[in-house]
């Protein structure tokens, strides 16, 4: 399944944009209950306001709320961003560290996020457990855990270590663009002959394309497409 998925998603990314790891830790904390292109619309005068680690433990609370209200929780996540930013200053020479152990100390930052920061900007394999990819990997029967550091230490052991990273995009593409919540598009679906819960969603073709989403939707219709189909355009 990870290698049909490869061939559905062959490039892969984080969908939150960032130039380095502390953009990408401050946007991936902004993503919490809100969209990654929610958190894309606020960060780029984010990022020119607040350049480093010192510029957000030294931010006006204020100033800072107001530019990330679109977020949602913007109290909460001033008040994480701010101490991010006094943590990395104080602790790492205004650094972001590298590690899975080091991220976790930090303000706002726990596995997930630390696993993001470690995959997508600093090429260290991990996997990160959104609500998609959990939702997902039960749906598929990989596993039965619930808490997310069980779901992730399980899916590591299916899967090999250096494809850990593009296994938890594809997973997370996947979610959003075919595998949705209520309405699964099953009958678009690559998966389908290795899903066990095939049948959840609609298994006609027709109406399941029309429940793909996303800019991979041609090339998406066009690998799932039954001979049938394809015979008859």
């Amino acid at each position: 399944m990870n290698r049909t998925l490869g061939r559905a998603f062959p490039h892969v990314y984080c969908e939150l944009d960032f130039t380095t790891p502390l953009e990408l830790a401050v946007a991936t904390i902004l993503s919490a209950q809100c969209t990654d292109k929610r958190v894309n619309e606020v960060t780029p005068a984010l990022f020119d306001r607040y350049r480093t680690a010192a510029d957000y433990a030294g931010a006006n609370r204020a100033e800072l709320e107001e530019l990330i209200r679109p977020t949602g929780f913007y109290r909460n996540k001033a008040s994480s961003l701010i101490g991010l930013g006094q943590a990395v200053t104080e602790r790492f020479d205004g650094v972001l560290p590298s590690t899975l152990e080091q991220l976790v100390t930090l303000p706002g930052v726990g596995r997930k996020t630390a696993n993001v920061i470690l995959g997508n900007a600093f090429d260290v394999p991990g996997i990160t457990v959104d609500t998609h990819f959990g939702r997902l990997v039960r749906r598929w029967q990989w596993t039965e855990e619930t808490d997310p550091v069980k779901v992730e230490h399980a899916i590591g052991e299916l899967i090999e270590k250096r494809e850990w990273t593009l296994l938890s995009h594809r997973v997370i593409f996947h979610g959003r663009r075919v595998c949705h919540s209520r309405r699964p598009a099953c009958g678009a679906c690559i998966l389908a002959s290795d899903c066990p819960s095939f049948g959840t969603g609609p298994t006609d073709y027709a109406t399941a394309a029309a429940l793909v989403r996303g800019p991979e939707t041609e090339h998406l219709l066009a690998l799932a497409r039954p001979a049938s189909e394809q015979d008859a355009s």
